[in-house]
């Protein structure tokens, strides 16, 4: 008999999409993860004494900065595309009335439910977005380094157009749906740093000539694949280095000023060249900040 639902601790885990294959993964080390997950709630002496970037990616509490600080209403549903080993998914499960959770691989749905088992408004489902149906809408949909695989996992011309109109389907009309995303132009990019998901030099700034289905855009091309499908209304922060490490996030309304250099520079995951005297070329540039962001994160509306 198939199962297909499974429970850990207070965390339900929906696995009636599930094919038996894992479609995303980091490999070995989430078994590592999942092992750490099981056993320990505290990451600070693993995060002190192992330098590999999963583990940092996956494990850091710096994570949550990306949102720590955002006013979600507690009685209000949240559903997050692509959680990944749940970085973000205990914060939003400690803001919001109820979490849904969709995660690919079950290896690392696993590791969200163990490491917030004590949850018990969370529930997990092992799918594609793409295949799911759901009885209510959300006011609350996140894509934290989601929509830019969406050229991978959607059967499609216009796999960003019609990834966006299936979200929208999702969302509440008075929804908020929430994009963390790299900037294709961001000042890293131009100064040596490897685009994060080709490990390609400049792979971004040159329009993405090998096309292996996953990009990220400009904040002009993202403006308008949300203003065309529908959310009038965009609000953009700029995480400093990046979304996946935030220290610092600006907007609009309040953009750094030049000599801020704490932690701008940092590049975690892969090695990089350095092309020139990024200090003073951040100096040059912070008027266009908004333009040269490592990377975005956008509250759009449709009303």
């Amino acid at each position: 008999m198939r199962i297909t639902m499974i429970k850990i601790g207070n965390v339900k885990l929906k696995l009636d999409y599930y094919t038996g294959k894992d479609v995303y993964s980091d490999g070995e080390i989430e078994d590592e993860i999942l092992e750490i997950v099981k056993t320990q709630n505290d990451f600070t002496e693993i995060l002190a004494t192992d330098n590999r970037w999963p583990i940092l990616y996956h494990l850091s509490p710096s994570r949550r900065n990306l949102l720590e600080w955002y006013h979600f209403d507690k009685n209000k549903t949240l559903l997050e595309i692509g959680a990944g080993c749940g970085a973000l998914t205990g914060l939003f499960a400690e803001k919001c009335s109820s979490v849904t959770a969709i995660e690919l691989s079950k290896r690392r749905a696993e590791i969200i439910a163990h490491r917030n088992k004590e949850q018990s408004n969370l529930e997990i489902i092992v799918a594609n977005v793409n295949d799911v149906k759901f009885k209510n809408k959300f006011d609350y949909i996140t894509l934290i380094g989601v929509f830019e695989y969406a050229g991978k996992y959607m059967e499609s011309l216009t796999p960003y157009e019609d990834f966006l109109a299936l979200v929208k389907n999702m969302l509440k009309e008075d929804g908020v749906l929430i994009i963390a995303i790299e900037n294709k132009l961001g000042l890293k990019y131009w100064g040596g740093c490897r685009e994060d998901h080709t490990g390609k030099l400049f792979d971004g700034i040159e329009g993405y000539v090998s096309d292996n289905m996953i990009k990220t855009f400009s904040k002009f091309e993202l403006e308008n694949l949300l203003q065309k499908a529908g959310f009038k209304h965009q609000n953009y922060y700029y995480p400093i280095p990046d979304y996946k490490i935030p220290t610092n996030i600006f907007s609009d309304q309040h953009l750094p000023k030049a000599g801020l250099t704490d932690n701008i520079f940092i590049n975690y995951d892969m090695n990089r060249l350095s092309l020139f005297n990024e200090k003073l070329a951040f100096n040059n540039i912070v008027d266009n900040f908004d333009v040269f962001s490592n990377s975005f994160l956008v509250f759009a509306e449709m009303r």
